[in-house]
């Protein structure tokens, strides 16, 4: 594995695989290097690195083939939240601590009835005084098991007519009583990312864990998933383009019959249309980056990218495991591994099929 932590990174990146997770000096270490919470505002306890130079570290972690890592999730998804809702001892408590990876944060929305429509929540907070009490659960929480902060959406208000609109936000903290996780889940792919369930029973909540205003999580949560589609699209974008550049150094190199495989017509006209795809894929995907910058990117594009952009990586995943033939899959080969982690990017941040009816919406109205 052409990995940049260290040079027994093939050991260590299977025995991960095992037990489902990375260890947490690795989070340590990428804080050291200075990869964590890179686009947070300095005043908020972040680097106050602009919004591409954060695009710039997930690329190259997909370049190296890193896509079981959580750090985007931690400091582009979850970090943002506190830094655009959070109070000032909120900030000032947690985001230091995540830009240095000794706090791993992580947000819980899914659960066994709520996916990627939110209106199935069925994770209550009541308050009690000047507290909260938090009880229900959430399934397939990526950095569940590792995290020390956990951003948990739960229903405030049942009284109106959609729940979404009486959803809040909430802190939660590790060590917290009435806060379990279970074992980190054994999973497709992306082996190294910890993804588990998360139980709240009867979780007692300051009124400081309250994240932004109370029932106006909804509105939260729309505000900031065109970043979180962005960043999975862009993903699928730079994961699609290394699996291509490590085929056509395979075809280049292999051989069959005595002749290099890139002789071969049928190979050529493959990455022809694989590289043809993967530009456009680049060009939107850079457009909607620089949208997103300067503010934008409305919903229905964001749910463009992050379709498009998955699709393309599952396709690319596909073609370049046909072209390494037998080599392909071996659990030991890039595109194997590539081709198994990319499965689940057209699933999670929304599934794609949701990505169409939003996109179909906009068109209709």
């Amino acid at each position: 594995m052409a990995l940049p932590w260290s040079s027994d990174i093939s050991f260590k990146y299977f025995r991960w695989e095992i037990q489902g997770h990375v260890d947490r000096e690795v989070w340590k270490q990428a804080g050291d290097a200075g990869m964590l919470c890179k686009n947070i505002p300095a005043e908020a306890g972040g680097h106050g690195a602009d919004f591409f130079s954060a695009v710039l570290l997930w690329e190259e972690q997909m370049y190296c083939n890193a896509i079981g890592s959580s750090f985007p999730l931690h400091s582009d998804i979850v970090a943002p939240y506190i830094a655009h809702l959070g109070t000032k001892e909120q900030k000032e408590r947690i985001i230091p601590k995540m830009k240095s990876g000794e706090m791993i944060g992580s947000i819980a929305m899914t659960e066994p009835s709520a996916g990627s429509d939110l209106q199935g929540i069925k994770t209550v907070a009541k308050p009690d005084g000047d507290d909260w009490i938090l009880n229900g659960s959430k399934v397939f929480i990526s950095n569940g098991y590792l995290s020390d902060v956990c951003i948990v959406v739960a229903v405030t208000n049942t009284e109106v007519k959609k729940i979404a609109y009486g959803i809040s936000l909430f802190i939660v903290e590790r060590g917290m009583k009435g806060f379990t996780r279970g074992r980190p889940e054994n999973k497709l792919g992306q082996k190294t990312i910890d993804i588990c369930q998360l139980y709240f029973d009867d979780v007692r909540l300051p009124k400081d864990a309250v994240l932004g205003e109370i029932n106006k999580g909804f509105y939260y949560l729309m505000e900031q998933l065109p970043r979180e589609r962005l960043l999975v699209g862009g993903i699928g974008q730079a994961h699609s383009e290394f699996m291509f550049e490590k085929t056509r150094s395979f075809v280049n190199d292999g051989h069959a019959s005595g002749q290099p495989l890139s002789n071969s017509q049928v190979v050529q006209h493959k990455l022809a249309e694989l590289k043809t795809d993967i530009c456009f894929g680049r060009s939107f995907a850079d457009q909607c980056f620089r949208l997103y910058n300067e503010g934008r990117l409305n919903s229905s594009m964001s749910s463009m990218v992050k379709y498009w952009c998955t699709d393309l990586a599952n396709r690319v995943a596909s073609e370049c495991i046909q072209l390494h033939g037998e080599t392909g899959c071996m659990w030991e080969n890039d595109v194997s591994r590539a081709f198994i982690d990319s499965r689940v990017q057209s699933i999670y941040g929304g599934s794609n099929e949701i990505m169409k009816e939003l996109i179909a919406r906009d068109i209709i109205s």
